[in-house]
């Protein structure tokens, strides 16, 4: 098993990587085209759709992420978009939790399949742009949700109910700890100053997430770097929950060794077009 996602995770980042740091950003947008794909596939399997209906979720998204690619979307502010995405997943993913496992089969079926492409478009549309605006803006924000969810499993693991006597979310991923959230919350703080340093010592020409929100108040730094790694927990428990009510252990098995594209993308839906809106808010 350790053997096949170390494979994985190598021929993931042959692709990624080289995509990434391309000079233009088509090659980046193009591999998250296929991603986005394979994740509208994924939710059509999740929400019970046949296998023929979910391929078609799968070239709708690429059709629609196309379409705002060439109608220039990726050229113009969407500030707009990311407040409006970023008060739905705060207000949408507080409803879904408190409901949780049972609440979700309630969700109208076609609101729940409507959602989860708006939410794959629209963090597509921010990544891209994030990309657009520059490799160490993007970073900043890929690694902030990566190094959260690393902290949060090692301080789980360290310190899990030590301080408190009830999990996270029991009912939704009973591995979770409020210890894990908060040791998550210390490790992306702790990211943000140093890669502020960072970024002064390197006289780095595109700013990080951080230096910019720093350049308006180290009070806004913290709260927003806080707040992030907040609803990348929520992605990521949101996902959980449409994974246990659909009966499923992971949303596909595309990625041998680690699940599915859902599976490792489901913190970063909230989060790329949150950083978005707290950066250029």
């Amino acid at each position: 098993m350790l053997k096949q996602r170390i494979i994985t995770a190598v021929v993931l980042l042959a692709i990624l990587l080289p995509a990434l740091f391309y000079p233009s950003y088509v090659p980046f947008a193009c591999v998250m085209l296929v991603l986005v794909a394979a994740g509208g596939w994924e939710w059509g399997r999740l929400n019970g759709y046949g296998s023929n209906l979910s391929v078609l979720l799968g070239v709708e998204m690429i059709a629609l992420c196309a379409l705002s690619w060439w109608l220039g979307m990726l050229d113009v502010s969407l500030l707009p978009v990311w407040i409006v995405t970023s008060a739905a997943w705060v207000l949408g993913g507080a409803w879904l939790l408190r409901g949780a496992v049972p609440g979700w089969p309630r969700v109208p079926r076609a609101l729940r399949l409507v959602g989860g492409l708006l939410a794959l478009w629209v963090a597509w549309l921010a990544a891209v742009q994030a990309r657009r605006v520059g490799i160490n803006f993007l970073l900043s924000v890929l690694v902030l949700v990566w190094v959260a969810d690393v902290f949060a499993y090692f301080a789980g693991r360290a310190f899990g109910l030590r301080f408190t006597r009830n999990k996270l979310a029991p009912a939704i991923s009973p591995g979770k700890s409020w210890e894990g959230v908060w040791g998550g919350m210390a490790g992306v703080i702790v990211l943000a100053l140093a890669w502020v340093w960072a970024d002064a010592a390197a006289q780095a020409s595109v700013a990080s997430l951080y230096t910019r929100l720093a350049q308006r108040g180290w009070w806004l730094l913290l709260i927003g770097v806080v707040f992030l790694a907040a609803m990348s927990v929520v992605g990521d428990l949101v996902e959980s929950l449409i994974k246990r009510s659909a009966g499923a252990k992971d949303s596909s098995n595309l990625l041998p060794g680690h699940g599915g594209v859902l599976d490792r993308v489901d913190a970063l839906l909230p989060a790329l077009p949150i950083a978005m809106m707290l950066a250029f808010l």
